[in-house]
């Protein structure tokens, strides 16, 4: 649930799961590189990244239908264990070489805070209109629905250079998404549960190297994945009854959960370890290859956010009500639809519509950066010359 990846070492591409300097969330990624830009790209990023944003949809279509089955369930108990865990580390990983420099800030906010704001206001406008809601209230300290992964992405790329220098990050931030777990104090605001807490994914993805992409893509750990996914499945499906799959989420403390304070910090190793074994899982099976939907992957941004349109359309509309759809066939009617509605939603032609919100340009905003306006001046001044 947000960029051009790049080859290995940086990351100068625009584009949930995204190079630092992109406007877009790290994971969903926003499109429009440069023909030299396009290059660079990772085959494998962009596939990953679209292959965890069509899991994301068809998770969010399950909603509605999965109290009527204990199989489909447990398989979106499994999903929901690694397809934001995916997109946070894909960021991480791409934020690496994020710092403080005007650049780099301006794409922070161009394409992460911007497209929260509008995004913020947008989702309970329209519930006001298609749900007839006028109570429905906007609010820029509430995340609502998708937007709480850019208002984390941002927090997150803030806290980079902080996170560079402390000896032992991974552990840190595991320490400090633990005391969140026990802290129902901390509120909704900015949904700084959801910030705290999946820190350590994208704590993890700042502190991985390409070479540890490429442990999971080898044949051995692709044919392991395939009984680790079995025995997922069968651990979800025994778990449906005796866990509250709220636990995933990542969005509340251990109290609001009815458990005791203990269970907090446990629930947050214990889904980190497993969370992060799927996530291998899910690296290892994705294509290395270029793909027929490999470009895709530099819309993720697009169609993670408004892919939440159509669900939260249906679900004011009564569209998930129809009793066929709560059968198996109906259930996967519903997973092929939302696949497909999230696929059209990456395309070009959707990216170009929405770039306005997605990628604003915004020089309008800023100030000149000293620094880039000596490099024309020189430029200038070469040209002159030649």
């Amino acid at each position: 649930m947000f960029h051009a990846a790049t080859s290995s070492t940086s990351g100068h591409n625009r584009a949930p799961l995204p190079p630092n300097q992109s406007p877009a969330p790290g994971a969903p990624s926003a499109g429009g590189p440069r023909r030299q830009q396009k290059q660079q790209r990772d085959a494998f990023f962009d596939n990953a990244k679209y292959l965890a944003i069509v899991l994301v949809a068809i998770g969010h279509s399950w909603e509605p239908l999965k109290g009527d089955s204990r199989i489909l369930e447990a398989a979106y108990s499994v999903v929901y264990a690694f397809h934001m865990p995916a997109f946070i580390v894909i960021s991480g990983f791409f934020s690496r070489s994020f710092d403080m420099r005007p650049d780099r800030l301006k794409r922070l906010i161009t394409g992460v805070a911007v497209p929260y704001i509008l995004f913020e206001a947008a989702y309970p406008l329209f519930k006001r209109v298609v749900a007839g809601d006028p109570g429905q209230e906007v609010s820029l300290l509430d995340p609502w629905y998708l937007t709480w992964f850019l208002c984390a992405l941002f927090v997150w790329r803030l806290t980079t250079p902080i996170w560079k220098l402390v000896r032992r990050p991974l552990p840190v931030a595991l320490g400090i998404a633990m005391l969140a777990s026990v802290s129902p104090e901390i509120g909704n605001d900015l949904d700084l549960q959801r910030v705290l807490q999946f820190l350590p994914y994208f704590v993890l993805g700042l502190c991985m190297k390409a070479e540890h992409f490429q442990l999971v893509r080898r044949r051995s750990v692709r044919i392991a994945s395939v009984p680790v996914f079995a025995a997922a499945l069968v651990v979800g499906w025994w778990a449906v009854p005796r866990m509250n799959t709220a636990w995933f989420y990542h969005r509340d403390a251990a109290q609001n959960l009815g458990a005791p304070w203990w269970a907090g910090p446990v629930m947050v190793l214990t889904m980190f370890g497993c969370s992060m074994l799927l996530t291998a899982c899910f690296f290892a099976w994705v294509p290395r290859r270029h793909m027929w939907f490999t470009a895709l992957g530099a819309g993720t941004l697009y169609g993670y956010l408004l892919h939440g349109f159509l669900v939260k359309a249906g679900d004011y509309q009564g569209w998930f009500d129809h009793a066929w759809l709560h059968r198996p066939l109906g259930e996967i009617f519903v997973s092929v639809l939302a696949a497909a509605a999230v696929t059209l939603l990456c395309t070009a032609p959707v990216r170009r519509v929405f770039r306005f919100a997605m990628e604003p340009k915004m020089e309008w905003a800023f100030k000149r950066d000293a620094a880039e306006l000596a490099r024309e001046r020189h430029r200038e001044k070469a040209a002159a010359v030649g």
